[in-house]
């Protein structure tokens, strides 16, 4: 990822903190030379100084098939909004787009329910409480004959992050009241896509004065 010094985000705690808020994420893989990318839910745990990644495709999906083969990419996205020129002080500027996006590389290595029933099972009921916790009494109902081919459907992967990219491009590179006026003007937005922009935004301000 392009990552110009005044967009950068070292901060573990805050791509970790912003990865979970936005679970639902691209996997990117190299499958037969070309890239392949899977949209999923996907579980983010530490463990020490690991960052692990926790999720699963369907069986018939071979994105699978490549993992252990080549890093594998997971990408993080957030509120992201247009910026208009007509916002700063200056009037010769270009117009641009804030947003927020964390990436995650690593190596994915996959276990299934034949090989490791208990882990499999874990990693969904962690999945539903994560996302549904109310389903959970649900699938304990189901018949142990359906709960075990659904999860005989599945592989089941974690990726240890060998590298953690945060860019959070938030007018940095503007003046500060360039900063707190386009701020001001997302705020005012309906939309949670482009108003979440201003609240990142707000709070960097915040933080940083």
């Amino acid at each position: 990822m392009y990552l110009p010094p005044h967009f950068r985000q070292d901060d573990r705690a805050k791509m970790v903190a912003f990865m979970r808020a936005n679970a639902f994420a691209t996997l990117v893989s190299v499958v037969d030379g070309a890239p392949f990318a899977t949209h999923l839910p996907l579980l983010v745990e530490e463990r020490g100084e690991d960052v692990v990644i926790i999720g699963h495709v369907a069986k018939p999906n071979t994105q699978w098939k490549s993992f252990g083969g080549a890093e594998s990419l997971a990408i993080f996205g957030g509120p992201h909004a247009y910026i208009s020129p007509s916002l700063y002080e200056e009037v010769e500027s270009v117009p641009t787009w804030n947003y927020i996006a964390v990436h995650a590389s690593g190596m994915p290595a996959i276990f299934t329910y034949a090989e490791a029933p208990e882990k499999v099972q874990s990693m969904l009921e962690t999945l539903m409480q994560s996302f549904e916790p109310a389903y959970l009494k649900q699938w304990e109902t189901l018949t142990e004959k359906y709960r075990a081919g659904m999860m005989m459907g599945i592989v089941a992967f974690e990726m240890v992050a060998t590298r953690l990219e945060g860019k959070y491009k938030l007018s940095q590179n503007r003046s500060l009241v360039d900063q707190e006026t386009v701020a001001e003007h997302l705020l005012q937005s309906a939309d949670p896509t482009i108003s979440g922009v201003g609240v990142a935004m707000q709070e960097r301000i915040l933080q940083e004065g």
